[in-house]
């Protein structure tokens, strides 16, 4: 009886991937809401996936440019409103 999980992925990898999962995830939801803190946080865990070699280099590609897009649209609402904070 094997009473440990099979070591078929190492650690690391996992973490990169969990990176660039919570990157799209986070840059996703920065478009809606919170963008100013969201957006560099999800460029941040995707360059960094990305830097570690992930697995799921799509998603941490999507988290990079989604959190570009928050901060873009953030500049946008600055722009027209004068403000940092924005709402519907």
């Amino acid at each position: 009886m094997h009473l440990t999980a099979p070591t078929t992925r190492r650690t690391g990898i996992r973490d990169t991937d969990g990176m660039a999962v919570a990157s799209f995830v986070l840059g996703l939801v920065g478009l809606l809401v919170l963008n100013v803190f969201l957006g560099p946080i999800a460029i941040v865990l995707a360059s960094v996936a990305l830097w570690r070699g992930t697995e799921r280099r799509g998603r941490a590609l999507l988290g990079l440019t989604l959190g570009v897009a928050d901060l873009v649209v953030l500049a946008a609402f600055i722009q027209a409103d004068s403000t940092i904070s924005w709402s519907f």
